[in-house]
């Protein structure tokens, strides 16, 4: 077994069970890329059971921090079965759910979630990719399912020097067609179909879940009669202002696939396609143009893409967020809701609502915070691993003057 031997006063992390050691924290050792090492102090004690990566600034990302633990088959296999069995006792009302999210399931660069009867897995660190073959029959094993889709094609995977892959690990179709990577699944009572060759993500965004049945629930409870539904995706929010009895929802996006998709969704769910706008266009562009024209909406939602996946891109991320929530209190009726959401790692909740305080300034506008949220519990974060938690959202009601 290779050893990673750290600088002086560098071990005080993993101490703190805190999964992730840095270049600069290392004095001594390397190791082929996802071999497993033993990390130990500067005085030879040990700290953890890790993968390396040669072209990470995170050289080594910890399996264990059980000296007596064997990182083998048998390993991946219980963490995989211990995921899931917490999964089955959460109440999510969906067939589609979070299987494996990461370093909060002690599986570093790996995330699973379970469309219906497919799995769509994300290989994302030099580790869990050199146990890539290991990982999908453990998957298989857990769920009793014999689908897996690869989506390895985020951009993270570029700082572990490894190329985007995508494609069936397990349970490949005779014949491969366009449509064998399309699954309809069931979410608080709608319909919402995802594809999982070509969709965000694995496929859909089931982190913001639980806000969707908020949004519904507060749309039917407010009165909301006219909703905007910005960077809407597929539309997810869209159906529940609908589902909620929103008379009049516009989803704006500048994916036109995307569009199409929530048009669909619409359709799908059997609501008046006359309550619903699509409308392929920038988001900032077209908040400018609402206001010019004297637009006005009972609920707004702004669900933009990440801004800042750093604190050192924090900055600049503040100025965009801030400019879309100052539009988007401009458009609100007084007494209208304001779900604002940052999926920004680099911008903290304490940061964000700061953002939307000076947008509300800037706006001339106040309003008082009915709801905090994040990721759905089938994402969660641990006491240990503050980073794990990326999305945070603030449900707003404007102040009636």
């Amino acid at each position: 077994m290779k050893v990673i031997k750290l600088r002086d006063g560098k071990e005080r992390s993993l101490l703190k069970r805190h999964p992730w050691v840095f270049e600069g924290s290392i004095a001594s050792g390397r190791a082929d890329a996802g071999e497993t090492v033993r990390v130990e102090s500067q005085r030879g004690e040990f700290l953890a059971w890790g993968a390396y990566s040669p072209a990470s600034s995170i050289k080594v990302r910890a399996w264990s921090f059980d000296a007596a633990e064997r990182i083998d088959a048998s390993f991946f296999e219980r963490r995989i079965a211990r995921a899931v069995a917490v999964r089955a006792r959460l109440p999510i009302d969906s067939d589609a759910v979070r299987l494996v999210h990461g370093e909060a399931d002690g599986l570093p660069g790996l995330v699973v979630d379970r469309y219906g009867d497919t799995l769509s897995a994300q290989f994302t660190a030099a580790g869990v990719e050199r146990w890539k073959a290991t990982i999908a029959d453990a998957l298989l094993k857990a769920t009793g399912l014999q689908r897996l889709y690869e989506r390895s094609d985020a951009s993270v995977r570029e700082l572990e020097g490894l190329p985007p892959v995508t494609g069936w690990l397990r349970g490949a179709p005779a014949t491969d067609t366009d449509t064998d990577t399309e699954i309809t699944i069931r979410e608080h009572g709608w319909k919402l179909t995802v594809d999982v060759a070509r969709g965000h993500k694995t496929g859909y965004y089931l982190d913001q879940r639980d806000s969707r049945k908020l949004f519904a629930d507060s749309v039917r409870h407010f009165g909301v009669q006219r909703v905007l539904n910005c960077y809407c995706y597929t539309g997810g929010f869209s159906v529940a202002a609908l589902a909620g009895g929103a008379l009049e929802v516009t989803s704006v996006d500048s994916s036109g696939p995307a569009l199409e998709r929530a048009q669909a969704h619409v359709a799908l769910n059997g609501f008046d396609a006359a309550r619903h706008t699509a409308i392929d266009a920038d988001v900032n562009a077209t908040l400018r143009r609402f206001i010019e024209q004297g637009r006005r909406f009972d609920a707004i939602v702004l669900d933009p893409p990440k801004f800042a996946s750093t604190a050192a891109q924090a900055e600049r991320a503040a100025r965009a967020y801030k400019d879309i929530n100052r539009l988007a209190f401009t458009l609100l009726e007084p007494g209208g809701l304001l779900f604002t959401f940052s999926c920004s790692g680099g911008v903290s909740a304490d940061l964000f609502h700061k953002i939307v305080a000076g947008a509300g300034l800037d706006a001339g506008v106040d309003g008082q915070i009915h709801a905090r949220t994040g990721a759905a519990p089938d994402h969660p974060m641990t006491v240990t691993f503050p980073e794990g938690e990326y999305l945070k959202g603030l449900v707003i009601v404007k102040q009636i003057t």
